[in-house]
């Protein structure tokens, strides 16, 4: 499996501020990347950058080999770029198949004999089937979860952006969502999610980023980042950061 994304030096600000400031990174087809930061790393923007809802101001997105740079959303959606959004909306006025039906037509291309097939083995991978005829306004907010994972499914993408899909869960409704993404990462489908739940990146994940105030300050596996000295400063400060790496000296030493 080779190369499916690459950000090549991708620069996006807003007046002064710069949310993604010169970031490059590559994906291969098949890999499950996390991308953790504290709040205003630059993580959503980079999100709307891969998915077309933001254009950079230098730099260059590669995607299966074609740059996309000024490509937009609709047509990025149609060649396999598929997003979920960390606050689901669903049209709640329509069931939950209708609302798969809608990614997969007007996303995927679909016809809608085709698209009705397609929404049932998505509904049946989410454990939705039950709830199909629903209206989509009256879910839990785990299934309400469920359904923008589905609905993003529908597009038959084949990178998936997942935006704090977890975000608002109990542990075990987590839980619950961390296998379902296994389990479709183990199908074939390469995923990059965005998540603060710590449980979740360590479980699903191949490999981590971690940004803050738009640059990458790491890049590894996820063991090897929850010990990463910088990352430590950037969530809890120098202080802690110095104290965790005297102990790390210690227990070496010992």
């Amino acid at each position: 499996m080779g190369e499916l994304l690459r950000l090549e030096g991708i620069t996006r600000s807003f007046g002064a501020l710069k949310a993604v400031d010169g970031l490059s990174l590559s994906l291969q087809e098949g890999e499950a990347l996390g991308i953790l930061g504290p709040n205003g790393a630059g993580k959503s923007t980079l999100f709307n950058l891969v998915a077309g809802h933001l254009t950079p101001d230098a730099g260059r997105i590669v995607y299966d080999g074609n740059d996309i740079t000024a490509m937009p959303a609709a047509e990025r959606c149609r060649i396999g770029i598929g997003r979920s959004f960390q606050i689901p909306h669903p049209f709640a006025g329509m069931t939950v198949f209708e609302n798969l039906l809608v990614g997969a037509v007007f996303g995927g291309g679909l016809t809608e004999r085709a698209a009705a097939v397609e929404c049932r083995v998505i509904l049946e991978r989410t454990g939705l089937a039950a709830k199909a005829n629903r209206l989509a306004g009256s879910l839990t907010l785990l299934d309400r979860k469920r359904l923008e994972l589905a609905r993003a499914l529908a597009t038959g993408p084949r990178l998936l952006l997942l935006d704090e899909v977890m975000a608002g869960l109990n542990h075990v409704e987590v839980g619950r969502i961390v296998d379902l993404v296994g389990e479709i990462n183990a199908a074939g489908l390469t995923i990059i999610m965005v998540e603060h739940v710590m449980k979740a990146i360590m479980a699903a994940c191949h490999r981590v980023v971690v940004l803050q105030f738009g640059r990458k300050i790491a890049d590894a596996t996820p063991e090897r980042v929850v010990g990463n000295a910088d990352v430590i400063a950037a969530y809890l400060g120098d202080r802690f950061a110095r104290r965790h790496q005297a102990a790390v000296g210690a227990a070496e030493g010992a």
